[in-house]
């Protein structure tokens, strides 16, 4: 029933920010009677999906939830509030909710009227679902996961900038795939200029659930022609441009429907990773894919905030002269390199995915 519950948190992921991801299920003499998931937007909440469907039914029955139904007045009443009112006999939570206004207290309300409560089956596999969530509670900031799609040696273009198509259609369809799991993308200015990309999801009935499309762009270059600025009302894009951008170009971008935001300038003038993903986090952004190029990249390593990494890799190699995936990091010992742990690896129609995550 619990796994039921976690495949259904699963298919919220990238839809539900500022909210979390979460799945329910309702079973009843050994079956399951309703299926829930926190809606699009964030409401409603899975609880409350769940027992819409369940109606009646749901009196005397077990749920199981992937995080601590809440207990407080927000944009909804209280989840933990709707499942006394239905008359639940026993409620199993993966795990508690750390956020303050819950933090265990939505456990206690359900006790206090009666009910069951059991805390902690498949705890890990929904703490790693809502990542992001929590790392946003703890740190400020959305979880980043670096996309990186290259070459054999690391390249993700020629000398010449040439680089449509590296890998193959079935590692980009899966890229495709992996945009929808995340509130937003975020690329630098240099990989606009070049790509003129659209960074939509283009998978067939997936459109409508394109991500936020995040530009760092410290002058506020984006041309107005551009596939992300024509767009804009479409599909959401924030540019994160630092006070040197003329008060000019942010006028132009606003009325194409661009989101300005101004953030703070690192030393060589750039947008300061560190700073933006302190104000991403403030935005309610929990999971956010950093899709390039290799300046941006390498900032967001250096500053130590790449927890995942997908690797798409060709299997051609492009030498010295090509353009690397990752800019320059600047450490001359390997005990200052960012290390991540293999999650997985697979074949790819021809191509290679690897998933990896923070750490030794």
């Amino acid at each position: 029933m619990m796994r039921a519950a976690l495949a259904l948190a699963r298919r919220s992921l990238g839809r539900t920010w500022p909210n979390p991801a979460v799945g329910c299920v309702i079973a009843k003499d050994g079956r399951i009677i309703a299926r829930g998931r926190t809606q699009d937007g964030g409401r409603p909440h899975a609880e409350v999906d769940a027992l819409n469907q369940a109606g009646e039914a749901a009196r005397g029955a077990t749920v199981y939830v992937t995080l601590e139904p809440c207990s407080h007045f927000g944009k909804s009443p209280p989840c933990a509030d709707a499942l006394v009112g239905a008359g639940v006999a026993r409620v199993v939570s993966a795990m508690e909710d750390p956020n303050p206004p819950v933090n265990g207290q939505g456990h206690a309300r359900l006790r206090e009227a009666g009910i069951v409560v059991e805390v902690g089956e498949g705890a890990h596999e929904a703490a790693e679902i809502n990542a992001g969530f929590l790392l946003r509670l703890r740190a400020g900031r959305p979880l980043f996961h670096l996309k990186l799609a290259s070459s054999l040696d690391g390249r993700i273009a020629t000398a010449s900038g040439e680089s449509k198509w590296i890998t193959g259609e079935g590692a980009r369809a899966d890229g495709h795939r992996l945009r929808v799991t995340h509130d937003a993308i975020l690329v630098g200015a240099g990989t606009v200029t070049a790509d003129d990309p659209d960074l939509t999801c283009r998978l067939p009935g997936l459109g409508a659930y394109s991500p936020v499309r995040i530009v760092l762009d410290s002058k506020a270059g984006l041309a107005e022609t551009s596939k992300l600025a024509r767009t804009a009302r479409q599909v959401p894009v924030w540019l994160l441009c630092t006070s040197a951008a003329p008060a000019a170009r942010r006028e132009a971008l606003r009325k194409a429907g661009v989101e300005v935001i101004e953030a703070t300038a690192a030393g060589d003038g750039r947008v300061d990773v560190a700073a933006a993903a302190q104000t991403l986090g403030q935005r309610g952004l929990t999971r956010v894919l950093v899709e390039g190029g290799g300046q941006v990249a390498a900032a967001f390593l250096k500053a130590g905030l790449i927890d995942r990494i997908t690797s798409y890799r060709a299997g051609l190699v492009l030498g010295a002269d090509a353009r690397s995936a990752v800019g320059e990091l600047g450490f001359d010992r390997l005990d200052f390199a960012p290390r991540f742990r293999l999650v997985s690896a697979r074949p790819l129609q021809g191509d290679m995915v690897e998933s990896w995550t923070r750490g030794a």
